[in-house]
């Protein structure tokens, strides 16, 4: 870890050990409100140990967090400190996580209940609802507390990707976030009906009242299972891959790494970011449609066999076309062998025209072959293979992925990789390796042609 990712989890989690302190400080003696706070926090561990809070999505997780609105509901019966403090349960029993990622996280729900909680003491919302003597613009108030909640929230979020993965805060923003923050929002006045029906129904109001919230967070954990098989499904192409073709063992994977590393530095947002590393797993799964014995060949190729390897773009995109979510990753696929001087295969498209998913596979694409050791040559150092794509760039690469897949490696070093074939397999002729932007000069054979 970074540095300034240790700095910066070690402070926020001060901060929230001192806020803590002080909401336990400012709720003793207070019988109503440390019954509230008890009540709040055990329906809260109940509704996390009910059902999955998220599950794993490409790189993302999904779900419904319970949070916000148990928090909202905390701040307008027992006050900021009784937030705070459900705040710190809902965090401490989220999810099975590390002890760092478990505090981070808790630090970060009790400083956001926190804020929403004096975002209700200053408009004067929970001695309004409690006392029954509320109106239409306590509605403000709770949306006003809630996207306190929601800012603080995203706030720490972006502060620890940033510190700790690199991730730049333009695609956190722009990806996830903006794109749920009013549902989030949305959810506060859940809080508010809880808050109202407490002082008649008791703990029996957040029972009620979130009873929806557990069926959709069902619903959400089923929907994630489903994307958890088309993980499993891609896997088992991919391995059917490097299964027939040796020398892309390990590839697919790296390629899609490096892929993801240049759609940090451009801050693509992190939806599509999935859908990128999809298309770098598959790039190759074409190559199941083209014969073993031209795969596995020891000799030069014919013109007819280095014809039936360009299909393997053509193959792929055939091969997982009806798969819905793999829209954008499949023209990522279909054209990565595309050159911006219309050299490349299987459309001869130039510049703009190709996607840019297929450029920035490209570039992924001949980085990790240069970088991986074959038979015919030994792995070339990360800074050999940066000087080759830059001699290439604005010819074959887009000078944009160039420079993007540069500033990454500035950022996280690239092992270099030894692929050696197993006893009975045949080694790689030079000619197979198109991937590598000099091997069409090895092989004789004009560049990617």
């Amino acid at each position: 870890m970074p540095v300034r990712g240790r700095i910066y989890l070690a402070t926020v989690i001060a901060v929230g050990a001192i806020a803590v302190v002080w909401a336990a400080l400012d709720m003793a003696g207070d019988a109503q409100a440390e019954t509230a706070v008890l009540v709040l926090s055990l329906v809260s561990i109940a509704i996390e140990h009910s059902t999955p809070a998220m599950r794993r999505y490409g790189n993302t997780n999904i779900g419904v967090q319970m949070t916000l609105p148990i928090s909202i509901a905390a701040g307008l019966i027992a006050g900021p400190g009784g937030a705070a403090i459900v705040g710190l349960v809902s965090g401490l029993v989220n999810m099975p996580v590390s002890w760092v990622k478990r505090s981070f996280n808790a630090a970060n729900f009790v400083l956001s209940a926190l804020a929403a909680g004096f975002v209700l003491l200053a408009t004067g919302a929970d001695t309004r609802v409690m006392s029954g003597d509320f109106d239409i613009v306590v509605l403000v108030d709770i949306v006003l507390a809630g996207s306190a909640y929601v800012l603080v929230n995203a706030i720490l979020i972006v502060g620890v990707l940033w510190a700790v993965e690199v991730v730049p805060p333009r695609a956190v923003v722009f990806g996830a976030m903006l794109r749920t923050a009013p549902s989030h929002v949305a959810y506060g006045f859940l809080g508010l009906m809880i808050a109202v029906l407490w002082p008649s129904l008791g703990a029996l109001a957040a029972v009620l009242v979130v009873l929806p919230l557990v069926v959709a967070r069902w619903a959400f954990s089923q929907f994630a299972r489903e994307q958890e098989a088309y993980e499993a499904t891609i896997r088992t192409l991919v391995q059917a891959v490097e299964t027939k073709d040796h020398y892309t063992r390990g590839h697919s994977e790296r390629v899609a790494k490096a892929s993801v590393m240049i759609a940090r530095v451009l801050a693509i947002r992190e939806d599509r970011v999935t859908a990128l590393r999809y298309a770098g797993i598959l790039h190759d799964v074409g190559k199941l449609g083209v014969p073993t014995t031209i795969l596995q060949k020891t000799t030069g190729l014919s013109d007819d066999e280095f014809a039936s390897i360009q299909k393997h773009p053509l193959h792929g995109m055939e091969m997982l076309r009806d798969i819905e979510f793999l829209d954008e990753a499949i023209k990522g696929i279909r054209h990565h062998h595309e050159r911006l001087d219309g050299l490349g295969y299987p459309e001869g498209l130039r510049g703009d025209e190709i996607p840019e998913f297929a450029r920035v596979i490209a570039v992924a694409d001949a980085f990790d072959s240069m970088t991986s050791t074959r038979s015919y040559r030994g792995a070339r150092t990360s800074e050999d293979a940066v000087l080759e794509i830059e001699r290439c760039r604005g010819t074959q690469f887009d000078a944009v992925m160039v420079d993007a897949l540069v500033q990454a490696l500035r950022k996280e070093p690239w092992v270099p990789t030894t692929v050696e074939p197993r006893e009975g397999e045949s080694e790689l002729p030079a000619s197979l390796d198109h991937d590598d932007p000099t091997v069409d000069v090895v092989a004789g054979r004009e560049r990617d042609r």
